[in-house]
């Protein structure tokens, strides 16, 4: 090959990787996707965060976190997997009758990138069934690990959802529970969402934390809601895509 030739093909080279790593960025970022606005935080001038747990259900952890909740009177947002309510019926009646919200976490809890665009509805609308069946009227959908470039945010319009994602999450250096609550707690304003997953037993450290930090969150003022609840103190005037600020 000519050095021409080397030069061309390594300046192609170079643009693909450039552009594989920007719509990975891409599909990474939580305030931002290419087709829509996700939820990553509400612009609400009361003190006021979401909670919401990822995965699962789980019997263990559906008991765990409700258990610690109720002390608090507070309120939180359960992304749940599909193939994880076909494993453990009933559990999401639990959430409903202890007055919490569930949400859409896809079937498979897969990355939610690279697939079909028939795949991406499949995915939504096989746990959307599920959670029907339970008794949910559910309209907020999380991508799994936070994964999304522009099949799936189509598809989570197509089937009449909203992408929510978050602001604050698990800190991923935290070994201990203080830690992680002091960590989260130190990210908190008003209208953050928080992600944390305390849903499975090996999860030793959340779970530690999770009551760490609704303490933190009553002694700062704060009050914990559900996303919807969160939305509906949203500021006046705020436009919608102001939600994901």
């Amino acid at each position: 090959m000519t050095r021409r030739g080397v030069t061309v093909s390594t300046a192609v080279g170079i643009v693909i990787l450039v552009f594989a790593l920007g719509l990975f960025r891409i599909s990474r970022a939580l305030c931002f996707q290419l087709i829509g606005t996700p939820i990553c935080h509400v612009d609400t001038r009361e003190k006021l965060v979401a909670l919401t747990f990822d995965d699962g259900p789980t019997p263990d952890g559906v008991s765990y976190i409700l258990s610690t909740l109720k002390p608090y009177d507070a309120h939180a947002t359960f992304f749940l997997i599909g193939q994880e309510m076909v494993r453990h019926p009933g559990e999401v009646r639990r959430l409903l009758a202890a007055g919490q919200e569930v949400g859409n976490h896809s079937y498979s809890h897969k990355r939610m990138w690279g697939l079909f665009p028939g795949d991406y509805v499949e995915e939504i609308r096989r746990t959307d069934g599920l959670l029907r069946d339970e008794g949910a009227r559910p309209d907020l959908f999380r991508p799994p690990f936070g994964k999304k470039l522009t099949g799936l945010p189509i598809a989570v319009e197509q089937t009449g959802y909203r992408m929510v994602t978050w602001d604050v999450t698990d800190p991923e250096d935290a070994h201990d529970s203080r830690r992680y609550a002091d960590r989260v707690l130190d990210k908190v304003k008003p209208g953050s969402i928080i992600l944390i997953h305390a849903m499975y037993r090996s999860r030793g450290v959340a779970r530690g934390a999770l009551p760490l930090i609704l303490a933190g969150l009553r002694d700062r003022g704060y009050r914990a809601v559900s996303v919807s609840e969160l939305l509906h103190h949203r500021a006046p005037g705020m436009a919608s895509g102001s939600v994901g600020g």
